[in-house]
């Protein structure tokens, strides 16, 4: 059975016994303040756990993508290590929500794995709750266990196995695991397998794991009953694949082996499944493809900081087991990922859609990692050349953290030296910095307080008022490095919370003695809009937001939709918004396309919205849609981004988008639109910014004052632009003649150098030129002397305002016959003047910042040229 059949059987399986099957939510979680990544499948089903939603069916299920690579889920350094680890992988669950609870879910679980799946229950072993001082031994799952499996095959565990949270406070509850040994028949005939169950036994292995919600753990550590008892279970797909396929590693599953077997037809090289650096080398690729792929396809791009930065890292750590173990030196990992779309892509339909896209990002990403390896190789050479002992921890994590050069490889490459890296210094190095990224984030969240109990979940009225009368429902306190504040419930609120690229709102609330307090930021977490307040409130009768701020960000979102509708006419049914952030100032836009908007197509986009507001197109608003019958308008939906059944659509004219923001009443209020400018985000994506009405005057205005102020500057009022034109011909003129002057003083000063060369004992003559000779006039003199003069190296030296320039001239016999070569040594000198440069042999520079090294680089340069 192929791990697709599997997963069909399963929804299927639980599609008959009354749930809903729903797709998987995006692994990049955009949202949500507390996760970065969907790290398991009730993620997106929080608000359902806390009480914050009521949406949806009470039955669900789905097979969910889940990425564990941060935070306590942080499995990357050991995933190719071994054979089971996965960073990406799916999670099959089945979910109630306030139905059905323990019996139900273990009678469910236990008929599909031996009923449909035919599992031996011989092979089965589960595990329950042994109770703690909090909570009593779950002897209800224990006597529901003992009437389906033998009672040898039943297991007590402790809390860190049998008890899930799902954070330091928040819901929780006992769970029942359920284990199978895939050992060889004569082990197993050995002994049972009950002793190795939860003890990392590769053969021994969770495979589901059903929770049983139904308690809400308090920052004290104080749990107590939810009014509601649910089930989350969860069961990774690719180790119920192995079980089902016979094998014994995740690996050797169909869902890897035929990316492990185009892999070893690129490399040449055999997948064994053992511990050795090329077997891991080929899990860590096959893995890491789906991360990366995955991330990408649900709109994170890589980048230097947050999610984007994980993705970065993943996609490195690939390039770089190839580069070091499997000798791939070119772009691969693009070629894997395509193979991966016609793989997965039939289930997860977000990968075709966004092929083009991810093969074109991972691709960049490839050859911009491997041209910063070849630099960090020679970094390293450069580092390491005197090295006597251990190389240092702290140059180690300085090309890490620096150039992007990994610990392992600059560890491979000393070692073929019988260099040594202090290993214990880097990690030391490393350590200080993830502290101060700690200290950098950490927030303390204590319990919420209720002040008004409500039954019904907190309304949101701030698309018709900017102002209401409001309840004061609960607060909380949070202490954080830099600063302490409150966040606050209400309801019903105006006050909109930050989401789909549009801020949150700012304003106050009114207290019954009139006094106002500050609300600094709107957010939305769990369900819940929370209002950011520097004090405490005490009584609140009232929410009022800052009508001119949101004014001014409701004009910037409406133009956002008429710009994406814009780009589509102009540029192509290509174009995608792959991001946005919209405030009272700008709006920034991200959109797929594969290169920059020349001057004609921007005039023509800028142009294209403005004739939209000044159609003055009134707004269509749909609040509560059908998600499939928004469809059927038209309305754009977004990859990466999660949506219920109910859905809000805005309109303007054929403008028709999923969007849950704020806008103007009719796209004439906007008033003007200024295309500000345009530049690339990553391979594929393009940036806009751009500027709305009292903004977009401002800039007019300041541009304006800018062309009268070069006006009367350059004394031409009425052809300002064939002013300057005139006078930048005339600085090109100037400068050429002071080149030329500077040449000729150079050359004076070179011809009278080079009659007092000194001849050295092996016939070189040499001379080193210290005038203050800048790099133009150095390398001008080089390409005159390349072919009239021989055995001659001349250094050239400067001190240009606290710079230190280097170059180095070796004619042309040397450099064939003699095997001297000026890149070679410059590379001597850089290191003196804490530098570096390069060049051809025949000539080649370096500048630095310390101009004090000068003297010791030219000796150093002259005693090689002298062995």
């Amino acid at each position: 059975m192929t791990s697709a059949e599997i997963r069909r059987q399963f929804l299927d399986f639980f599609l008959n016994n009354q749930h809903t099957v729903v797709n998987s939510a995006p692994v990049v979680l955009k949202d949500d303040p507390t996760l970065m990544f969907t790290n398991a499948g009730m993620n997106q089903f929080k608000d359902r756990f806390l009480g914050n939603s009521t949406e949806g069916d009470s039955r669900v299920t789905d097979s969910q993508k889940c990425l564990r690579v941060s935070g306590k889920h942080n499995d990357l350094e050991e995933v190719g290590v071994d054979t089971y680890h996965h960073t990406l992988f799916e999670m099959l669950g089945n979910w109630s929500f306030g139905d059905y609870f323990k019996k139900e879910a273990i009678e469910m679980a236990w008929t599909f794995l031996t009923d449909v799946l035919k599992i031996d229950a011989k092979q089965m072993y589960v595990s329950y709750f042994e109770g703690n001082e909090a909570v009593a031994e779950d002897l209800e799952t224990k006597d529901l266990w003992l009437k389906k499996v033998d009672a040898a095959h039943i297991i007590k565990g402790n809390s860190k196995d049998n008890f899930w949270e799902m954070g330091d406070t928040g819901p929780c509850g006992p769970c029942t695991e359920i284990h199978v040994d895939i050992r060889p028949e004569e082990e197993r005939a050995k002994g049972d397998g009950a002793s190795l169950v939860n003890n990392d036994h590769p053969q021994v292995i969770e495979i589901w794991n059903l929770v049983f919600i139904q308690y809400n753990r308090k920052k004290s550590g104080e749990l107590e009953s939810l009014p509601n008892k649910h089930v989350d279970t969860g069961m990774g797909l690719e180790r119920l694949a192995m079980v089902i396929q016979g094998k014994t590693s995740t690996y050797d599953t169909d869902i890897f082996a035929s990316l492990i077997a185009e892999l070893e037809k690129r490399s040449g090289k055999k997948y064994h499944g053992g511990s050795s650096k090329i077997d891991i080398a080929f899990r860590v690729l096959a893995d890491h493809v789906r991360a990366v792929a995955f991330a990408i396809a649900d709109g994170q791009l890589p980048s230097n900081t947050g999610a984007g930065y994980v993705i970065r890292r993943i996609l490195r750590r690939a390039v770089r087991y190839a580069y070091s173990f499997l000798d791939l030196k070119e772009p691969f990992l693009h070629q894997m990922a395509e193979q991966l779309i016609g793989l997965m892509g039939d289930h997860y339909t977000e990968l075709k859609a966004q092929k083009n896209l991810l093969l074109k990002v991972i691709l960049e990403e490839e050859n911009t990692f491997l041209k910063t390896l070849s630099v960090g190789l020679v970094l390293l050479n450069d580092a390491s050349e005197d090295v006597k002992g251990k190389f240092s921890g702290e140059k180690a994590f300085e090309l890490y953290d620096t150039f992007g050069f990994p610990i392992d490889l600059t560890q491979l490459i000393l070692s073929e030296k019988n260099i040594e890296v202090d290993y214990d210094a880097f990690i030391t190095e490393l350590d200080k910095q993830k502290n101060r990224s700690r200290k950098a984030s950490k927030q303390e969240v204590d319990d919420w307080v209720t002040v008004n109990e409500r039954n019904e979940l907190p309304e949101f009225i701030g698309y018709d008022q900017l102002e209401s009368a409001c309840e004061f429902v609960k607060h909380r306190k949070v202490e954080s490095q830099n600063k302490n504040f409150y966040q606050v419930v209400v309801h019903p609120t105006p006050f909109y919370p930050e989401g789909g690229g549009q801020v949150g709102d700012r304003g106050y609330f009114v207290q019954t003695d009139g006094t106002e307090i500050e609300v600094f930021d709107t957010k939305k977490e769990n369900g819940l809009i929370v209002h950011f307040c520097n004090e405490l409130p005490i009584n609140i009768v009232k929410g009022v937001v800052d009508a001119t701020k949101r004014t001014a960000t409701e004009r910037n979102h409406s133009a956002t939709h008429l710009l994406h509708f814009a780009l589509r006419e102009i540029l192509g049914e290509h174009v995608e918004q792959k991001g946005s952030l919209v405030n009272e100032n700008v709006l920034r836009f991200d959109f797929s396309h594969f290169s920059a908007l020349t001057s004609e197509e921007m005039q023509k986009v800028e142009d294209r919205v403005n004739e939209l507001i000044l159609s003055n197109i009134d707004l269509t608003e749909i609040r509560e849609a059908n998600i499939e019958d928004a469809k059927a308008m038209g309305a754009m939906a977004l990859f990466g981004e999660k949506y219920g059944d109910t859905v809000r659509v805005v309109q303007f004219g054929d403008s028709v988008e999923l969007c849950g923001g704020t806008h103007v009443e009719a796209s004439g209020s906007i008033g003007l639109f200024i295309l500000k400018s345009e530049a690339s985000v990553a391979s594929g994506i393009r940036r806009l910014e751009a500027l709305t009405a009292n903004v977009a005057k401002e800039y007019l205005q300041s541009q304006a004052n800018e062309l009268s102020a070069i006006k009367t500057l350059i004394k031409s009022p009425v052809q300002p632009l064939s002013a300057i034109e005139n006078l930048v011909q005339d600085k090109k003129t100037l400068e050429n003649k002071l080149d030329k002057l500077e040449y000729d003083l150079a050359l004076q000063a070179a011809e009278k150098a080079l009659l007092n060369a000194e001849v050295l004992a092996n016939g070189v003559r040499y001379a080193r030129f210290n005038d203050n000779v800048g790099p133009k006039q150095s390398k001008m003199l080089a390409n005159d002397w390349k072919k009239s003069q021989e055995k001659l190296v001349v250094v050239f030296t400067s001190n240009e305002e606290g710079r230190a320039n280097l170059a180095v001239f070796v004619s042309d016999d040397l450099a064939k016959s003699n095997g001297l070569k000026a890149g070679d040594l410059i590379k001597i000198g850089a290191k003196h003047i804490q530098g570096g440069g390069g060049g051809a042999p025949f000539y080649a520079s370096a500048g630095g910042k310390n101009p004090a090294g000068l003297d010791e680089a030219e000796k150093e340069i002259l005693e090689k040229i002298q062995e």
